[in-house]
């Protein structure tokens, strides 16, 4: 049976002392919970901050990002061995965002601008392989945006993110890989994706995965749905057959309705 997860996304948000405080408030809640792993992804000026705070609970850190290569002339990247350094056990690699893809954005965030957030299909694969090599679970996200929804292309482009993110993996490796289903229609904007499309669209993403690498291996590898998971729905989400757990934005920001996530999954 495969664990659930419920990692904690929380984006450009919390200073120092407010990650210390939102740290502290989930361990006091969750941090001795048995049957579900929790993964608190803090910014990384927060990172080694967060790591003290879960020190002797069972919640682990994960990083937002991270470079493929070990070390050089990569002004503002941080490498694997970085992350490790600061306690890091995960890391979310190819979100949305870090794409360039929005669910709500600014106005002013001109196609230009976007170029700031520069993941592609190519680089999400040589961090997951560059995560991997370092004993990093890498949470890889893939997902269509609202008009690649309404154009009957969900499951083309779903698809083509996971064969992307894996190319190259070898087989044995899949189960230690986590795949995250972000609908980026869902990401912000407090949409959510339908419970049981949701499933289905997750269990396509296990069906690519097998026809990658065998059925057994598909089975063992946990794939999460993220997406406005909030309290009032992540029953409905976690009773999916499909469904890992979840990878959380606005909803991890607040100790007691990250809480009440966590606790969901670990029932």
């Amino acid at each position: 049976m495969r664990t659930p997860i419920m990692a904690g996304n929380w984006k450009m948000n919390c200073d120092n002392e407010e990650a210390a405080a939102l740290a502290k408030g989930v361990v006091d809640a969750v941090g001795q919970v048995a049957d579900c792993q929790v993964v608190l992804c803090p910014p990384a000026t927060a990172l080694t901050t967060v790591a003290e705070c879960i020190k002797g609970s069972k919640i682990q850190l994960g990083a937002q990002n991270m470079f493929w290569e070990e070390k050089g002339a990569f002004t503002g990247e941080l490498s694997a061995k970085m992350l490790l350094s600061c306690g890091c056990s995960f890391v979310i690699i190819g979100h949305s965002e870090r794409r360039g893809r929005f669910g709500a954005v600014a106005e002013d965030f001109t196609e230009e601008l976007r170029r700031v957030f520069g993941d592609t299909d190519a680089s999400v694969n040589r961090k997951l392989k560059a995560a991997l090599a370092a004993g990093l679970t890498p949470i890889v996200c893939v997902g269509e945006l609202i008009s690649e929804r309404q154009a009957g292309m969900t499951d083309a482009i779903v698809s083509d993110q996971v064969r992307a993110a894996l190319d190259g993996v070898e087989a044995d490796a899949l189960p230690d890989i986590v795949i995250a289903y972000e609908p980026v229609w869902a990401i912000g904007t407090g949409e959510v994706c339908d419970a049981q499309e949701a499933n289905r669209v997750c269990g396509l993403i296990r069906k690519v995965v097998g026809d990658i690498g065998g059925a057994s291996r598909a089975e063992a590898m946990r794939v999460l749905y993220g997406g406005s998971v909030k309290p009032d729905n992540i029953d409905e989400l976690i009773a999916q057959p499909e469904i890992d757990g979840g990878l959380v934005g606005g909803a991890s920001l607040k100790a007691d309705s990250f809480a009440a996530l966590v606790n969901a999954a670990a029932k």
